[in-house]
Protein backbone atom coordinates (compact mmCIF):
# COMPACT_ATOMS: atom_id res chain seq x y z
CA UNK A 1 0.00 0.00 0.00
CA UNK A 2 2.74 2.46 0.94
CA UNK A 3 4.63 1.64 -2.24
CA UNK A 4 1.56 2.36 -4.36
CA UNK A 5 0.96 5.73 -2.69
CA UNK A 6 4.65 6.63 -3.00
CA UNK A 7 4.67 5.64 -6.69
CA UNK A 8 1.55 7.71 -7.34
CA UNK A 9 3.02 10.77 -5.63
CA UNK A 10 6.26 10.39 -7.61
CA UNK A 11 4.40 10.10 -10.92
CA UNK A 12 2.36 13.24 -10.17
CA UNK A 13 5.44 15.17 -9.05
CA UNK A 14 7.47 14.15 -12.09
CA UNK A 15 4.61 14.99 -14.45
CA UNK A 16 4.12 18.45 -12.88
CA UNK A 17 7.88 19.08 -12.98
CA UNK A 18 8.08 18.15 -16.65
CA UNK A 19 5.16 20.45 -17.47
CA UNK A 20 6.92 23.34 -15.74
CA UNK A 21 10.17 22.56 -17.53
CA UNK A 22 8.30 22.40 -20.83
CA UNK A 23 6.65 25.79 -20.22
CA UNK A 24 10.00 27.29 -19.28
CA UNK A 25 11.58 25.92 -22.44
CA UNK A 26 8.79 27.37 -24.59
CA UNK A 27 9.05 30.77 -22.89
CA UNK A 28 12.83 30.68 -23.26
CA UNK A 29 12.44 29.90 -26.96
CA UNK A 30 9.95 32.71 -27.45
CA UNK A 31 12.25 35.12 -25.63
CA UNK A 32 15.24 34.03 -27.71
CA UNK A 33 13.23 34.39 -30.92
CA UNK A 34 12.16 37.91 -29.95
CA UNK A 35 15.76 38.94 -29.23
CA UNK A 36 17.03 37.53 -32.53
CA UNK A 37 14.18 39.11 -34.47
CA UNK A 38 14.84 42.46 -32.76
CA UNK A 39 18.50 42.29 -33.79
CA UNK A 40 17.38 42.30 -37.41
CA UNK A 41 14.21 44.40 -37.17
CA UNK A 42 15.50 47.12 -34.80
CA UNK A 43 18.28 48.53 -37.02
CA UNK A 44 15.99 48.51 -40.05
CA UNK A 45 13.28 50.45 -38.17
CA UNK A 46 15.90 52.84 -36.78
CA UNK A 47 17.29 53.54 -40.27
CA UNK A 48 13.75 54.06 -41.61
CA UNK A 49 12.88 56.50 -38.84
CA UNK A 50 16.14 58.42 -39.31
CA UNK A 51 15.49 58.78 -43.02
CA UNK A 52 11.90 59.81 -42.25
CA UNK A 53 13.12 62.63 -40.03
CA UNK A 54 15.62 63.79 -42.67
CA UNK A 55 13.09 63.73 -45.49
CA UNK A 56 10.44 65.24 -43.21
CA UNK A 57 12.77 68.17 -42.55
CA UNK A 58 13.38 68.58 -46.28
CA UNK A 59 9.65 68.41 -47.00
CA UNK A 60 9.00 70.97 -44.27
CA UNK A 61 11.53 73.36 -45.77
CA UNK A 62 10.35 72.85 -49.36
CA UNK A 63 6.71 73.34 -48.39
CA UNK A 64 7.42 76.72 -46.87
CA UNK A 65 7.10 75.58 -43.27
CA UNK A 66 3.87 73.60 -43.52
CA UNK A 67 3.75 71.52 -40.34
CA UNK A 68 1.08 69.22 -41.79
CA UNK A 69 3.58 68.07 -44.41
CA UNK A 70 6.18 67.46 -41.72
CA UNK A 71 3.72 65.46 -39.64
CA UNK A 72 2.60 63.39 -42.62
CA UNK A 73 6.17 62.34 -43.37
CA UNK A 74 7.61 61.99 -39.87
CA UNK A 75 4.72 60.29 -38.05
CA UNK A 76 4.75 56.98 -39.97
CA UNK A 77 8.53 56.87 -39.75
CA UNK A 78 9.05 57.67 -36.08
CA UNK A 79 6.04 56.02 -34.45
CA UNK A 80 5.63 52.28 -34.24
CA UNK A 81 7.52 49.38 -32.73
CA UNK A 82 11.31 49.37 -32.51
CA UNK A 83 11.71 45.94 -30.91
CA UNK A 84 9.97 42.60 -31.31
CA UNK A 85 8.47 41.42 -28.03
CA UNK A 86 7.33 37.94 -27.02
CA UNK A 87 3.74 39.14 -27.57
CA UNK A 88 4.61 39.77 -31.23
CA UNK A 89 6.13 36.29 -31.56
CA UNK A 90 3.07 34.66 -29.99
CA UNK A 91 0.76 36.62 -32.32
CA UNK A 92 -0.97 38.41 -29.46
CA UNK A 93 0.05 41.81 -30.82
CA UNK A 94 0.73 42.93 -34.37
CA UNK A 95 4.00 44.55 -35.39
CA UNK A 96 3.54 48.20 -36.28
CA UNK A 97 6.37 49.21 -38.62
CA UNK A 98 4.59 52.26 -40.06
CA UNK A 99 3.38 54.27 -37.08
CA UNK A 100 -0.01 55.90 -36.81
CA UNK A 101 -1.36 58.89 -34.99
CA UNK A 102 -2.41 57.97 -31.44
CA UNK A 103 -6.08 58.60 -32.19
CA UNK A 104 -6.00 55.93 -34.94
CA UNK A 105 -4.22 53.22 -32.97
CA UNK A 106 -6.03 50.05 -31.99
CA UNK A 107 -6.35 50.17 -28.23
CA UNK A 108 -7.75 47.68 -25.83
CA UNK A 109 -10.92 49.02 -24.33
CA UNK A 110 -11.01 48.69 -20.59
CA UNK A 111 -14.36 49.07 -18.91
CA UNK A 112 -14.32 50.31 -15.35
CA UNK A 113 -17.12 50.84 -12.92
CA UNK A 114 -17.22 54.32 -11.51
CA UNK A 115 -18.80 54.72 -8.10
Amino acid sequence: MRFGVLAGVLVIALHAGSARASDAAVEGGVGTASVLASLIYGPIKLAYSTLGVVFGGLAYGLSGGDSDVLTAVVTPAVRGDYVITPDHIRGERSIEFFGRQPEYRDEEVVLEEVY
